[in-house]
Parts: structure tokens; sequence; C-alpha cells
């Protein structure tokens, strides 16, 4: 049975004043790159929690969180004012299905995000399933501006790693930068800019898509992909769509 565990903060990464990560020490059981956890606060009944996916490999030391502070939020806020050495409280057991075991065999891997939604799919780039499952891999980071394009070191550590089968591709919404595609993803699959600047095309004989971000984008995507033919899958009716909401 899942429980608390006390953890320790080793790191605080500030990436924006309303974007955060931090690295924890804490034991938790074996999970699947994609998985979520929950994270807290407080003592006895007065623990406040809330689940933060998982960014680092499963076979990583430390847990990594990546967080957006909501101002008024129970706990964002707490969670940014730690630092190194400070405790955290960390549940035993991670859980979710957003993970490549539930994917069923695909060319193509798409992995959509929007904001902290990106975590996950870092997790799962760490490892070494989807260079050994897929010709080619497709992630895609959607923001408002350039400054909250976090982890710019890992994805190009992994593009370094695998140059023939990843492709990246950044979105901002409320500014202009040069190498970020504009405005949203459902507009950018609507007139095809995202599959003209990745180099293949979604379809339902090649691939598999992986949303994870804010409701309005998975929400919106999923309905522009089951338009072109692909359904979301289930283990009982294996589709091309898997989905999560996170923010």
């Amino acid at each position: 049975m899942a429980q608390w565990l006390q953890g320790r903060v080793v790191e605080r990464i500030g990436w924006t004043e309303n974007l955060y990560s931090l690295k924890v020490e804490a034991a938790i059981e074996p999970f699947h790159a994609g998985q979520f956890v929950k994270i807290g606060l407080g003592s006895g009944e007065d623990i406040v929690g809330r689940p933060y996916s998982l960014v680092n490999a499963p076979q990583e030391p430390l847990l990594e969180f990546y967080f957006s502070v909501v101002a008024e939020g129970p706990l964002s806020p707490r969670l940014a004012r730690l630092d190194g050495g400070d405790g955290v409280l960390v549940m035993s057991q991670a859980n979710g299905f957003l993970v490549l075991d539930e994917v069923p065999p695909a060319s193509h891997l798409w992995l959509i995000s929007s904001g902290t939604g990106i975590g996950p799919f870092l997790s799962m780039l760490r490892t070494a399933e989807p260079w050994q499952r897929f010709q080619r891999v497709v992630l895609v980071h959607a923001v408002r501006r350039a400054e909250e394009l976090s982890y710019r070191h890992v994805i190009t550590a992994v593009a370094d790693e695998h140059r023939q089968k990843f492709c990246y591709v950044p979105f901002v919404s409320r500014e202009r930068v040069d190498y970020a595609l504009a405005g949203r993803i459902p507009d950018a699959l609507k007139d095809q800019r995202l599959e003209e600047r990745a180099g293949i095309a979604i379809d339902r004989a090649q691939s598999h898509v992986m949303l994870c971000g804010n409701p309005a984008m998975v929400e919106d995507v999923t309905s522009l992909l089951k338009s072109r033919g692909l359904s979301k899958h289930r283990r009982r009716e294996p589709g091309q769509i898997s989905t999560e909401t996170y923010w």
C-alpha cells in the first residue's frame, strides 16, 4: 500500500518567476517513464499533496519534478520556496498510464506537450525504449514565451545522441522567435505547419500520438486527429492517441 515517505530536496531550479524544478532524494518504488507521483508538505491530517509527473528517467538516482506556481494555490508557492536540505513528502508509489508500455506498435511517435506537460516526455526520452521501438520520435512543446522553453540542455543532449531519429518542434504563442513555430498547436495541425517542420505526417497507419498539457490543447488536438481517422487508445480497442491533462 502506498504511503508517504520523507524526502529531501537536493536542488531547486528556477526557470522563470513561475516555473520551477525540484530534485528530490526519496526511496520510492520502481516506476515507468511517464508516470506521476504525489508530493506534499505538512504532517498528519494537515498534509497538502498534489500529483506531479516525474521528469527523471527511472534509472536516475534523484527524483525530479517540474511545476508552475499557482499564486493562490495551497502547495505550489510553498514548493517554490524550498531549498537544498529542506524536507518534502513523497508518496511511495507512482501511478499513471501515459507510458510507452501502453503504446501499440507504430513507426512514428509524436510527443505533444504544452507547458509543464513536457515533463513525462523528458523522462521517456532519457530511456532506451523510444529509440529501440520507433523510427522517428517528434517532441512538440508549446509555451507562451520563449523563456518558458525549459530543459533545452536535456533536449539538446537527446538530439545529439539520436540525431537521425529525433525532431524537436517548439511553439511560442505570445512573441516571435525565429527558431519556434508561432501560435497554437491545433492551428499548426490544421495548416500542416507542424508536420512540415517535423518532416513526417501524422497518420493512422504509422503514428502514435501522446498528448500531455492543458485540457484545451489536449481536447482540440484530439478532435483534429479524430477527424483524420485516428482514435483514442484503449487496451481493449487499440488506437493511435494517448492523453493526459497536466498543467
